[in-house]
């Protein structure tokens, strides 16, 4: 007995403060039992993997991956001939990147469910993601940009998808040879105004140029704030060597805040200037399953130090990271990694000090507000390391805390702290369901987690990337579950389920509407087909067999492209397709769906492809084989389905 109450204290004490708060009481609120729908998606960014992931809340269950930036077996992506052209870059064809931030469009600042968009933090690019299909839409490169990690932030109905340049550098259009110690001379920042379309189509609006800075986020303004934007800036001092040291100089770094309804303005009147550039702009096509690529020359450039009055800089306490305004549109909280409050700035009071002209001289040309004139109010001792704060439409504010661990939750007006958790370990951004809009769903706030150890069975070296959810629906924020995500999770956002399963999600494709070149629309138009080296196959798939299943008269030297359309007309009945030796990866087709794999094979003899896709009780049954004779042979093309053959002499 002693051992025992002497075991139980210890435990007790080696465990975290709070760590109470996930109790088998609270712990229920996370489970949707079998065959129960979780109440909204949550879509998160997959850091390096390049992916966005999708969970269930309050579950954390993983329903699905999707390929945007980086090369994805599973699905194909980047793999096949149809989806190649969506990783095309002014650099060429680019298989991976760094998807940091995702953001729901919006109409009248309220989230609609119609498409996510995604950030390449490498290789600048945006990526749209139709929530229809759950598939990458369209991607578009960003010119005169160092890395996009400010982006892809919405105005409030999805006029404009918004990016900052993390890296300044020279522009494109200007010589960038230069001494890498010129960087206050030669280095310029560009913010990226891309217009998105009624049908979710973007298109390079137009670029403003400004100081050599660092940005790292952003939001758009909403209801009376509606036509700015504001971006948290960094390193002001504009060194180009070990930043951790030359970047942190300053008291103060600045949150720029943007008038874009301005800028447009400036558009209209011809102030803008033609660069010479060269982006990518990719796009997918439901109809023909394909995807193309445009390269682009030019862009419309606005200057910030000529044009006054499109950028002011209010003083933010040092390297902001977070820069986000509150659902009515009057608050602009900034976040100082290294700084010991949270300063909060007023709309109204920014808008009349521009009006009075209360600046403290420029930077780069760009008028600089006084930093009391624009301040609301500062959040005294709320925490250490201040990042990302999102609000639940009830007045309260809620912050991460990077250094101390930790979640804490502020009244905007009075700012004054209202509650704190512990978070497991080294959090970094939060999402709250609607969180950024004018109207948060305030049900759940979910953190994500640099590192996780504690927490789960050790992987090794690497441990699990973590999310942690909390309910926030009392006064008190508690702790719900914790969920492993793939790595490395940063931003997130959330919307009630049946606001997008119920907005026309597509279950499969029709096979009248396919007009992919090569499909073939039943096992009647399946053929082989030869021009010079290269062999088309129009394959199709059913359960559970391949249409040819047997050809002969492929030759070494050969291309051979495999067009494989699914014929189902049912949901959820995807098929595959591998062979051995593909040096890509395997084809998945949906219902309706064509997809082209290319083959060349490296070898004389027989080689089998089958369904790598489980798709019914004789999937295993569901294969063929391919002969492959050596170059100059007289073996003629042949292909067949259902007929064995007569042997053959040599």
């Amino acid at each position: 007995m002693l051992v025992l109450v002497l075991g139980s204290a210890l435990l007790t004490s080696c465990k975290p403060k709070d760590s109470s708060d996930a109790a088998i009481g609270d712990a229920e609120k996370a489970y949707v039992a079998p065959g129960k729908y979780d109440e909204f998606y949550n879509f998160v960014s997959g850091g390096f993997s390049g992916q966005l992931s999708v969970y269930g809340l309050p579950s954390g269950r993983l329903f699905r991956v999707i390929p945007v930036f980086s090369v994805d077996p599973e699905k194909g992506w980047g793999y096949s001939e149809e989806t190649k052209p969506m990783l095309n870059t002014s650099h060429g064809f680019v298989p991976w990147d760094d998807l940091h931030h995702t953001e729901m469009s919006q109409t009248n600042g309220e989230v609609d469910g119609r498409w996510v968009f995604g950030n390449a933090n490498n290789t600048p690019r945006i990526a749209r993601i139709d929530l229809k299909t759950f598939k990458t839409a369209e991607i578009i490169e960003l010119p005169n940009s160092g890395g996009n990690h400010s982006s892809p932030f919405i105005t409030e109905n999805t006029e404009y998808v918004v990016a900052g340049t993390r890296f300044s550098v020279p522009a494109d259009y200007s010589d960038g040879d230069v001494p890498i110690n010129t960087y206050k001379q030669n280095f310029k920042g560009h913010i990226s105004f891309v217009k998105v379309g009624k049908e979710g189509e973007m298109d390079l609006a137009f670029q403003i140029v400004t100081p050599g800075v660092n940005f790292d986020l952003s939001h758009a303004g909403k209801g009376k704030s509606h036509g700015w934007f504001f971006f948290s800036c960094y390193n002001t001092e504009q060194a180009n060597t070990l930043l951790e040291v030359n970047a942190s100089q300053k008291d103060k770094d600045f949150i720029m805040a943007v008038n874009w309804k301005k800028a447009e303005e400036y558009i209209k009147a011809g102030k803008g200037k033609k660069q010479a550039v060269k982006y990518v702009h990719n796009k997918w096509n439901e109809k023909t399953h394909s995807a193309t690529s445009e390269t682009k020359t030019e862009v419309l450039v606005l200057d910030a130090a000529a044009l006054k009055d499109i950028c002011y800089m209010i003083p933010c306490p040092k390297s902001p990271h977070g820069c986000d305004v509150d659902p009515s549109g009057e608050y602009i909280v900034g976040s100082g990694k290294l700084a010991a409050l949270i300063p909060v700035f007023s709309f109204g009071k920014l808008m009349g000090a521009i009006k009075d002209k209360k600046f403290d001289g420029d930077y780069g040309g760009i008028n600089v507000v006084k930093y009391e004139a624009a301040l609301h109010g500062e959040v005294q001792k709320p925490g250490l390391g201040p990042l990302h704060t999102e609000f639940d439409g009830k007045g309260n504010a809620y912050t991460t805390f990077f250094v101390s661990s930790e979640v804490v939750k502020w009244d905007i007006k009075s700012l004054k702290v209202l509650d704190r958790v512990p978070t497991y370990y080294s959090v970094g951004h939060l999402c709250i369901p609607g969180g950024d809009s004018k109207k948060p769903f305030g049900k759940y706030l979910v953190a994500y987690n640099k590192i996780t150890k504690d927490r789960y069975l050790p992987t090794g070296p690497e441990l699990a990337q973590s999310a942690q959810i909390f309910d926030i629906s009392g006064d008190k924020m508690k702790l719900i579950l914790d969920f492993p995500t793939i790595g490395e999770p940063h931003y997130a956002q959330a919307a009630p389920a049946d606001l997008i399963r119920n907005n026309g999600q597509l279950k499969f494709y029709k096979i009248g509407d396919n007009n992919h070149p090569f499909a073939a629309k039943g096992e009647k138009e399946s053929k082989v087909t030869r021009q010079g080296n290269q062999v088309h196959v129009y394959m199709t798939s059913i359960r559970s067999h391949f249409g040819p299943d047997n050809i002969e008269g492929i030759k070494m030297g050969d291309e051979v492209y495999f067009h494989v359309t699914n014929l189902e007309q049912d949901w959820d009945v995807p098929h595959g397709f591998g062979i051995k030796g593909a040096n890509t990866a395997e084809l998945l087709i949906m219902p309706g769906e064509t997809a082209t794999l290319k083959w060349t094979p490296d070898r004389v003899g027989i080689l089998p492809f089958y369904c790598t896709d489980f798709c019914s009780a004789l999937h295993q049954e569901m294969q063929g084989y391919i002969r492959v004779s050596p170059a100059g042979s007289n073996v003629p093309l042949s292909f067949s389905l259902g007929t064995n053959l007569p042997a053959a002499t040599k």
